[in-house]
C-alpha cells in the first residue's frame, strides 16, 4: 500500500482530522522515513502541520526534552504524533510524554513507539478506509459481548493458566478515539483492551510470542501472579530474564498488573516490532504497570511491560455467573 496514503487513512479514520486542525509531530531523527508520510498525508486533509525532529544518541532520555516543552506552551494544537524509537529504556520519558499531551484539551495524540514505514505499507498500517470501518465494527460487537463480564479466564497450550477480575472496568477499542474515556491511542490500531482490576490477577502466564520492549521471544517465559502482583519470573533464557525483572521493579508499582487486551487486526504480523505484534488476530496481552489512561486504572507507574500469548482460549465469566468463550485455541468464536 502506498505509506502516504496509509498515514492519511489513520489519520482521518482513527484520529478523526478535519481540514484547518493543528497537527505536531514529534518524530525521532532515525524515524524520518515515516514521518513523510505522515506530514503529506497531514498535508494532503488540509492540517496546519508542523514536524518537530528529536535528535536521538546512546544516551536513552527519561525525561521530557525542552524543545518539546516550548511546543506545549507555544499554541494550541488539536492533534500531536509522536513518531519515536521503542526502546524499552525509554518507557518512563514515553509515558511522561503521552501525559502531558493527553492532558491538552482537546486534544487527539497518536502515540508510534517502534513505528516503522514497512508497517504503513504491508502491515498493520496498510488499512484503506473500509479496512478501518470493518474493523471498528468488529471492536464495537466484540465489546458488546463483554458488556457483562466480570471475570476473565485465560488459558493457552504454552501452559498459562490465569484470571483476573474486570467488574465496573468496561472494555474500549483503540480503533476510534472515544471522547468520553480517553483522547490518545498507539497506532497502529488494533485491541480491544481493559483495566482489571489492579489486586485480582491469579496464576500463570507463559508469555510464548513476544515482550514489550525487548521483542519475539527465543524460550517462553513464565509470569506467576498473586493478588494482582508479579511474585515469580522465569526463563531459560538469562538475558531477557534481567530486563524483564529489572523493567519490573522500575518502581514499586510496575509489577503489578495493568491491562488486559484482545489483538484485532488481521493486518498485523509477527514481527520485531512489538507495536504491531500486539494487534495480531487472535492473540492477547498482559500488561504490568501504568494503566491511568484506561477508563478505572489506578496504577500510576512509571513503567508498562505487555507479555504476549499465542493461541489463547479466554472464558468469559459474567456477572450472573454464566460463561461463554471469546477466543478457543485463538480463534475467536461467535462473532
Amino acid at each position: 500500500m502506498d505509506a502516504i496514503e496509509a498515514a492519511k487513512n489513520a489519520l482521518e479514520c482513527v484520529l478523526e482530522a478535519k481540514k484547518n486542525e493543528r497537527i505536531v509531530i514529534f518524530c525521532d531523527d532515525e524515524k524520518m522515513d515515516v514521518c513523510g508520510p505522515f506530514s503529506i498525508g497531514a498535508l494532503k486533509l488540509g492540517l496546519k502541520t508542523r514536524l518537530v525532529k528529536l535528535k536521538t544518541d546512546r544516551t536513552f532520555r527519561k525525561e521530557i526534552p525542552s524543545e518539546i516543552k516550548e511546543i506545549f506552551a507555544e499554541q494550541r494544537t488539536d492533534i500531536f504524533v509522536n513518531l519515536l524509537r521503542g526502546s524499552l529504556e525509554e518507557t518512563s520519558f514515553r509515558i511522561k510524554l503521552t501525559e502531558v499531551e493527553a492532558q491538552t484539551c482537546k486534544a487527539r495524540l497518536a502515540h508510534c513507539p517502534g513505528i516503522t514505514l514497512d508497517m504503513l505499507t504491508n502491515g498493520a498500517l496498510a488499512l484503506t478506509a473500509r479496512d478501518y470501518e470493518v474493523m471498528q465494527g468488529f471492536a464495537n460487537s466484540l465489546i458488546q459481548h463483554l458488556r457483562q463480564a466480570s471475570r476473565v479466564e485465560i488459558t493457552n497450550p504454552a501452559g498459562t493458566s490465569i484470571s483476573m477480575n474486570v467488574e465496573k472496568r468496561p472494555f474500549f477499542t483503540d480503533t476510534m478515539i472515544d471522547w468520553n474515556r480517553l483522547n490518545w491511542i498507539n497506532v497502529p490500531t488494533g485491541e480491544v483492551t481493559v483495566a482489571p482490576v489492579e489486586n485480582s490477577l491469579e496464576g500463570k502466564l507463559v508469555c510464548d510470542m513476544a515482550i514489550g520492549g525487548i521483542g519475539p521471544v527465543r524460550v517462553a517465559v513464565g509470569v506467576t501472579a498473586k493478588n494482582g502482583k508479579v511474585t515469580k519470573i522465569e526463563s531459560q533464557d538469562n538475558q531477557v530474564l534481567r530486563r524483564v525483572e529489572d523493567s519490573l521493579k522500575t518502581d514499586d508499582r510496575a509489577n503489578i498488573v495493568g491491562e488486559f487486551a484482545f489483538g484485532i487486526n488481521p493486518k498485523a504480523r509477527f514481527i520485531e516490532e512489538f507495536l504491531e505484534a500486539e494487534k495480531i488476530l487472535g492473540t492477547v496481552h498482559i500488561a504490568f504497570g501504568n494503566n491511568l489512561d484506561m477508563p478505572g486504572g489506578k496504577n500510576p507507574s512509571n513503567n508498562h511491560m505487555d507479555f504476549l500469548i499465542s493461541k489463547p482460549t479466554v472464558r468469559i465469566v459474567n456477572k450472573d455467573n454464566s460463561t461463554f468463550d471469546v477466543l478457543k485455541d485463538g480463534t475467536f468464536q461467535y462473532l
